[in-house]
């Protein structure tokens, strides 16, 4: 039995990047001598395997054939006698098909290392046209190493536009496309994963709702540029890129098309309602100090900030990188939520008021205290 670290970890390790995950392969191992050795199974016809003690991935060296239509048409053969290198030539692209041994040796049997130096995305193998996700991934790759000066292999390119102009996209999962697309907006260059989509043209098949940001593209990217890494970075960038892609429709289309993309692509419920907070607000908030008191608590109410002070941190940031707005607007917003929320009502029972007059003296109050910001 001999285990190497493959993969991302080896790659990463390679450009200097942060390694966060291991992946492994066992050579010349079985199923019933990992399970002797304490790992656990991951399913029933996948030979990989959980670490007891690391929690790590542990996968049997492997062989696959393509036997249906999109990802999961493929059947998997592990044995003993299946070799490292054969195992690495089923990978997407030659960065990810090197694996290093306890020693530190890294074996490198598709050049991956000389690719890396050059800064080259290169599929492994022609069996790369045989998975329809890997356009998806290499365009996630593409959004993550784009900053450092990476291009796509030209034959690479001409065998993802083989995969997107056949009838293989469209046998993903909602779930595998929304994966792939929430990891590459949150990566150091989201715009990279649209521009390459594009030029293999998948974005027709998967988001012909962003077709309008190529045509938008030097917005799309400053508006990128200048919104703020976060923790919810991939979010903010998702809410940007809708705004933007929306420009030119009416408010009550752009609202629905959103809906329409989210509810295919089974976006997070919050991702969803961040985008149409942001499209059908962003405006105003940009013209904030302009509206009257009065105005200012009605936006306030709309984007329900009082009983949902958090939302406030993930909208401003999409409408600062939209506007190009002072950061310090956010403090003052923050401090007159703060102010709406120390307003009693019992202070105004206590003084008399009820019924209808109690709710005027309400907003009056309210609008009083956001004309002061």
């Amino acid at each position: 039995m001999q285990i190497y670290l493959v993969g991302g970890a080896v790659r990463d390790q390679l450009l200097n990047y942060p390694v966060y995950d291991k992946d492994w392969v066992v050579v010349g191992a079985t199923v019933d001598e990992m399970l002797e050795q304490g790992f656990q199974p991951v399913g029933k016809d996948f030979p990989v395997f959980i670490h007891p003690k690391t929690g790590e991935e542990y996968a049997l060296a492997r062989t696959e054939r393509k036997s249906g239509k999109g990802y999961t048409g493929f059947q998997y053969f592990a044995s003993p006698d299946v070799s490292l290198a054969e195992d690495l030539v089923r990978r997407d692209l030659t960065i990810n098909a090197m694996a290093q041994a306890d020693n530190g040796e890294i074996i490198d049997p598709y050049n991956g290392q000389q690719d890396l130096n050059n800064r080259i995305l290169r599929h492994v193998s022609p069996a790369f046209a045989e998975d329809p996700l890997r356009v998806l991934r290499v365009a996630r790759f593409y959004a993550r190493y784009a900053h450092l000066g990476f291009s796509i292999a030209d034959e690479t390119v001409e065998l993802m536009i083989q995969l997107s102009t056949s009838d293989e996209l469209i046998h993903l999962t909602a779930e595998r496309v929304w994966k792939e697309t929430e990891r590459a907006l949150a990566e150091e260059t989201p715009f990279a994963y649209i521009e390459l989509l594009n030029r293999c043209q998948a974005l027709l098949v998967l988001f012909p709702e962003w077709l309008q940001l190529i045509d938008s593209e030097q917005q799309a990217r400053s508006v990128l540029n200048r919104l703020q890494r976060t923790e919810h970075f991939g979010q903010n960038v998702f809410s940007c890129l809708m705004t933007v892609a929306t420009t030119q429709l009416p408010d009550d289309e752009a609202l629905r098309l959103i809906a329409s993309m989210c509810e295919r692509l089974r976006t997070p419920k919050a991702w969803l309602q961040q985008a149409q907070q942001v499209r059908q607000w962003h405006q105003a908030i940009a013209d904030i100090e302009s509206l009257s008191g009065a105005q200012r608590f009605e936006l306030i109410q709309s984007l329900d900030l009082l009983r949902r002070p958090q939302r406030l941190d993930g909208v401003f940031a999409c409408c600062a990188a939209l506007h190009e707005l002072d950061s310090t607007l956010h403090d003052r917003l923050q401090k007159l939520l703060t102010a709406l929320n120390q307003l009693q009502a019992g202070e105004l029972i206590a003084k008399g008021f009820k019924g209808k007059a109690l709710g005027d003296e309400l907003n009056r109050c309210r609008a009083q205290i956001c004309d002061q910001i």
